[in-house]
């Protein structure tokens, strides 16, 4: 009898695995202007620090998030910046659940047009809004992985100037579900 449950119990479990996987896999996320594995442009690429790049944001559309989102966290991450900790160029979040995209150069300073309550945390380039890739001279390519976070709650509690690590963490905290895509750039 206990076999019997147990086997029950690792089946639903292993279905449950299996249903919440194929959901996740529908989750999608991509950009008209770039796409996964390719180089960013000069559209991409930070002005300053050495870098002589435009700095606006791509467009970002998104599909199929999963049942239960209440809102939706964007980030930005290059983990090969030799910082020790990677380096954010995006944090946004309070995404309303009912938006499918964010359009190309809304990421400013003063986030103006981004859907209405996005938020945006301190990058670490000292500010807020989008900044874009400058990985140093003779460094090979970095990665830029765009990530949106599918969350469980309509709005994360976020003191004003927080880091990237705590909108981080509370992105984590309440995240159902993910879908990224990476691009590299170098110089």
């Amino acid at each position: 009898m206990i076999k019997k449950a147990l086997l029950h119990t690792a089946l639903g479990i292993a279905g449950s695995l299996f249903v919440s996987a194929a959901m996740a896999a529908d989750f999608q996320l991509s950009s008209p202007s770039i796409k996964p594995n390719s180089t960013l442009t000069a559209d991409q690429v930070f002005n300053g620090f050495g870098c002589t790049g435009k700095n606006i944001s791509p467009e970002l559309v998104w599909s199929n998030a999963p049942a239960g989102t209440k809102s939706f966290a964007l980030t930005v991450y290059d983990p090969d910046a030799p910082t020790g900790s990677g380096w954010w160029h995006w944090v946004a979040y309070n995404i309303p659940a009912n938006t499918t995209k964010i359009a190309a150069g809304a990421g400013t300073v003063d986030g103006k047009n981004l859907p209405a309550g996005t938020e945006q945390g301190r990058t670490d380039f000292g500010s807020t809004g989008f900044g874009g890739a400058c990985p140093p001279v003779g460094d090979k390519p970095h990665r830029y992985i765009f990530t949106l976070h599918a969350l469980s709650t309509d709005k994360l509690e976020i003191p004003e100037g927080a880091t990237a690590a705590l909108v981080g963490y509370m992105i984590n905290a309440n995240r159902i579900g993910q879908t990224s895509f990476t691009a590299y750039y170098g110089r």
